[in-house]
């Protein structure tokens, strides 16, 4: 039979496999040894991911490379909307390849399950047709197998971050797991939001956490930084510390200046439509923290505790009262050419020693 040594591959070999698109590339690579004339491949699958609605990988025989493709949720307003949209568009790529017919088939018993297609340098016959075929049908295995440690590792970055992500991941599932690092940190939350809850409907209200949200995490997210908590309407992340603790600070303090701008457009087109203004506050240490499992025997939380955290959040308490929407501490001052104003020394509560207070010259 033709396809034994690609059969024995899917059987033994295949679920092994890194990810999807190494496992199209790989199984094209066995299908082309085993004789069949293929120009190119194309492996759709679903993800659960918070923009991305599914991904096609676009696989070239003669150069044995892969490329994607993405289809994005459809809240978004770049978004691929529907399946045949995604596949059109894998199925377009593959004719531009080769003359004659897309081969196409559904991996597993799901109707609107993952889909793999292929074109012939020349015109399949029906036997090569047959055998592409049979090669869809093992694939299932190996497939889902991929597909589950996918959506782990996805599920885990959408509510930890990539990096803690990986870090529990690669940690027992115990208490007293984690590693001190220094991390330059971000501690900010919106300001009148209490009021803003009770005045509003939840739906607006919604709106309004997930729009902040966006500019500053995604400002973050950026420059480098990883969010590891939202707290209600405020967060707190981290920059870790690699190169020098230079990188890390300045990184967070470009991350904020970066969200003030976004507030200030958001706020602009919120005022047109008869919305009030979202306000926040933010601060800016650096430190050690202690970035690992805290929590009860059953049920763990991916965090950093420490006195830096304590600081920073105890620092972000005083852009109010100082009128200042971004405050850094001298810790992380110190680790930046960046012009500040200085604010001098404050008391911070529960904190031991005086903190000295700076800020960005425009507030």
């Amino acid at each position: 039979m033709h396809l034994t040594s690609t059969l024995s591959w899917l059987i033994d070999d295949a679920a092994g496999t890194a990810s999807a698109n190494r496992l199209l590339a790989e199984l094209g690579s066995h299908l082309l040894a085993d004789g069949l004339p293929l120009a190119g491949g194309a492996l759709t699958l679903e993800v659960p991911h918070p923009l991305i609605a599914r991904r096609t990988w676009l696989w070239r025989a003669d150069r044995g490379e892969v490329i994607e493709a993405l289809g994005f949720a459809p809240q978004l307003p770049f978004a691929v909307l529907d399946k045949a949209e995604t596949g059109d568009a894998g199925r377009r790529w593959l004719q531009g390849l080769a003359p004659g017919p897309v081969h196409e088939d559904t991996i597993g018993t799901r109707p609107d399950g993952p889909s793999v297609g292929w074109i012939g340098t020349r015109p399949l016959t029906r036997g090569e047709a047959d055998q592409l075929h049979r090669a869809a049908r093992f694939c299932a295995a190996p497939l889902a197998a991929i597909a589950a440690r996918a959506t782990l590792t996805a599920a885990l970055e959408a509510y930890l971050g990539r990096r803690s992500a990986a870090r529990v991941l690669a940690s027992p599932l115990r208490r007293n797991t984690g590693e001190t690092i220094e991390a330059a940190l971000v501690f900010a939350d919106l300001r009148g939001f209490t009021a803003l809850s009770e005045s509003h409907p939840p739906a607006e209200v919604i709106a309004a956490l997930d729009a902040w949200f966006d500019r500053i995490a995604g400002a973050i997210h950026a420059f480098g930084g990883e969010v590891l908590k939202f707290i209600g309407d405020g967060l707190l992340a981290i920059f870790p510390v690699t190169a020098g603790a230079r990188g890390a600070c300045e990184a967070a303090l470009r991350a904020v200046s970066a969200a003030r701008v976004g507030m200030a457009h958001l706020d602009i087109e919120r005022r047109k439509m008869g919305l009030p203004s979202l306000s926040f506050g933010a601060a800016l240490h650096l430190g050690e923290v202690h970035w690992g499992n805290i929590g009860a025997a059953d049920r763990l939380d991916f965090t950093a505790i420490g006195s830096a955290v304590n600081l920073v959040s105890r620092l972000e308490g005083l852009c109010k009262p100082l009128e200042r929407t971004v405050l850094i501490s001298g810790a992380l001052a110190a680790e930046t050419d960046m012009p500040l104003v200085s604010l001098g020394t404050h008391e911070l509560r529960g904190i031991i020693r005086p903190c000295a207070v700076f800020a960005l010259p425009d507030g």
